[in-house]
């Protein structure tokens, strides 16, 4: 179960598109996140045997910075130059490459049991590439939880991560932590003497302030490639894989290969994490110049949770599994519009305040929900150890539950 989302459809339920979004209408417009994990710019794949598929999701480190101070706060008000800037700053960028077994099914068949034939499953090897920022002297790196993680063609954490250096050292990166909500993934490697980007104030952008990004654009044949733009907009709310997130946007030019890498002020400070890019296919018209960055007040927060504990504190999480309940379904049951609890997680804070199998939520805090989507979009605007007011149908009867909601304990 997606602990964040605290929600399972069950395989007949619609699925996102996978690392876009994508509106049925004459104009098709998607977000697409921008790192070159993305399928389309996998290389050198090899066969690998079907036994050396090894997926977790789990953290691989147990290592976590003690009292480290993580963000080299602003110390230059002074603007400088678009040369300055990227001499400051490029010391600070650096590449990550990740390694990936997909299994997939060729086009082969083979002898099964039961009904003879059946699609072969086959694994390769693939490696998706972005851009990574270094965030202290002694190697922990911030990134896209999307760089090191795939969800698009079900290969989970990547294999192995290597950081390639300014200066061409590469080194082999441990995760530290992430969270694929945020898109956000911190890594450490064995290193010292590194420089530290310096973070600056995101609250303070204006519209129309000039700002660089540095990165990667499809791999590292074009690496520490630099583009400008302006900040074309502020507290976008935009939602990439049915993730709510509030952004930056920028006419800055951001491509594949660039997920992870800073968006900079022109103090040479980091304002944003670059994450995602709007695209739009339509006869010969195409969308250029709309650019997404997780602003740096909101990356600092995220990265200090997962340096300190692994995982981002504070997620709610209700502990149920569920479907919607559509006006068809409704119809055709005699069933309220809402949605039906499939199943309640043992100790869970569902379970806790009477929840069951059964129910169906139909409000939170007096709002009406008809949808998981909109069951979350209420959750989410309260934090773990907050009560929020259920509503919910059971035996045609209407009745209310006081939940005080759990803490995602980590990235599932």
């Amino acid at each position: 179960m997606n602990e964040y989302n605290n929600i399972n459809l069950d395989n007949n339920s619609p699925k996102p598109e996978k690392h876009t979004l994508r509106k049925v209408s004459a104009f098709v417009m998607a977000m697409m996140l921008v790192s070159g994990g993305s399928i389309a710019v996998y290389r050198e794949l090899a066969e690998k045997p079907v036994s050396a598929i090894a997926e977790s999701v789990e953290t691989k480190s147990s290592v976590y910075a003690d009292n480290v101070s993580f963000i080299r706060n602003a110390e230059n008000s002074d603007i400088l130059s678009t040369e300055e800037i990227v001499q400051k700053m490029l010391p600070s960028v650096v590449g990550v490459e990740s390694q990936f077994t997909v299994t997939s099914n060729d086009n082969g068949y083979y002898y099964g049991f039961g009904n003879g034939f059946g699609n072969m499953p086959s694994t390769s090897s693939a490696t998706g590439t972005g851009t990574g920022v270094v965030i202290t002297e002694d190697g922990y790196i911030v990134t896209n939880a999307h760089v090191i993680y795939d969800s698009e063609y079900g290969a989970g954490l990547a294999d192995s991560i290597k950081v390639l250096m300014s200066d061409d050292n590469s080194y082999d990166a441990e995760v530290i932590g992430y969270d694929t909500d945020c898109d956000l993934a911190v890594l450490k490697i064995d290193a010292s003497g590194l420089t530290p980007a310096e973070f600056g104030d995101s609250d303070s952008l204006m519209l129309g302030e000039s700002v660089i990004a540095i990165g990667n654009p499809l791999g590292f044949d074009l690496r520490n490639t630099v583009t400008s733009g302006i900040v074309s907009g502020l507290n976008r709310n935009i939602t990439i894989n049915d993730k709510a997130m509030n952004l930056i946007q920028t006419d800055t030019a951001i491509n594949s290969g660039n997920s992870g890498g800073p968006l900079i002020n022109k103090k040479g400070q980091v304002i944003g994490i670059n994450s995602s890019k709007m695209s739009s296919d339509y006869g010969s018209a195409s969308i250029e110049g709309i650019g997404f960055a997780i602003p740096s007040n909101e990356t600092s927060r995220i990265i200090g949770d997962l340096m300190e504990y692994g995982y981002v504190t504070g997620k709610p999480q209700l502990g149920i599994s569920c479907q919607d309940v559509t006006e068809n379904i409704s119809r055709m049951y005699n069933m309220p519009v809402g949605i039906y609890i499939t199943g309640v997680s043992e100790n869970s804070a569902a379970e806790k305040a009477g929840l069951q199998s059964g129910d169906i939520i139909t409000a939170v805090d007096g709002v009406e929900v008809a949808t998981a989507d909109e069951l979350n979009t209420q959750k989410n605007t309260h934090t773990a150890g907050e009560t929020v007011e259920v509503t919910y149908i059971r035996g045609g009867r209407e009745k209310t539950a006081e939940i005080t909601l759990d803490e995602v304990k980590k990235d599932k």
